[in-house]
């Protein structure tokens, strides 16, 4: 799989719609701006939906995730190894909590990779194409995008233990349907270098 074999989307907020431009520049990446807001859900599903109509692997990112050095090329590398699979490249502290515990524990093996029984952020992701009518048809609306997506998948997603993207860590642009302040540090475990 080379470069010119996978796209890049990123999914941003009007509030950072200057963000969302600068990174997708950087990647040469379509950008789809929730100008209404929507909720992330709604843009990640509308990305997920452009994701289907493209030819080739596609990689989606939100407007706050940090690229390390290289990371297109990185990507590319993981994307050939599990060509099948739901991988994320970001593994982050601090939100979901419940699954902090887990996540230190498999990363004290020092295996290149974790697995995890869903797709715990969407700051940066990719479905293989051959999955991803069924990830939209199996959408469960009432869910944050990356459960939802998670949940659609139905099997383990794929974490590269140093994380490709790190994660901005600002205000929360998302209005979370429990009304709680997340204020836990949302970064990366471990960033490739």
């Amino acid at each position: 799989m080379v470069a010119a074999q996978i796209k890049f989307v990123v999914v941003g907020h009007h509030s950072r719609r200057d963000k969302a431009n600068d990174l997708a520049e950087s990647l040469g990446a379509l950008t789809l701006i929730d100008k209404g807001d929507n909720g992330a859900a709604w843009n990640h599903f509308r990305a997920i939906e452009w994701a289907g109509q493209q030819n080739c692997r596609v990689v989606i990112v939100e407007d706050d995730a940090l690229p390390v050095p290289e990371f297109k090329d990185k990507a590319v590398g993981w994307l050939a190894r599990y060509p099948d699979d739901l991988l994320s490249f970001y593994l982050g502290t601090g939100r979901p909590p419940q699954w902090q515990s887990e996540i230190k524990r498999k990363l004290a093996d020092n295996a290149d990779f974790i697995t995890l029984p869903t797709l715990i952020h969407g700051v940066c992701y990719s479905i293989p194409q051959q999955h991803i009518q069924r990830i939209l048809d199996k959408w469960p609306l009432h869910l944050a995008a990356d459960y939802a997506i998670g949940r659609a998948w139905g099997r383990d997603v794929i974490y590269p233990s140093y994380s490709l993207v790190d994660h901005a860590d600002g205000e929360s642009v998302e209005k979370h349907p429990d009304g709680a302040k997340r204020t836990e540090v949302r970064r990366a475990w471990q960033l490739a270098s």
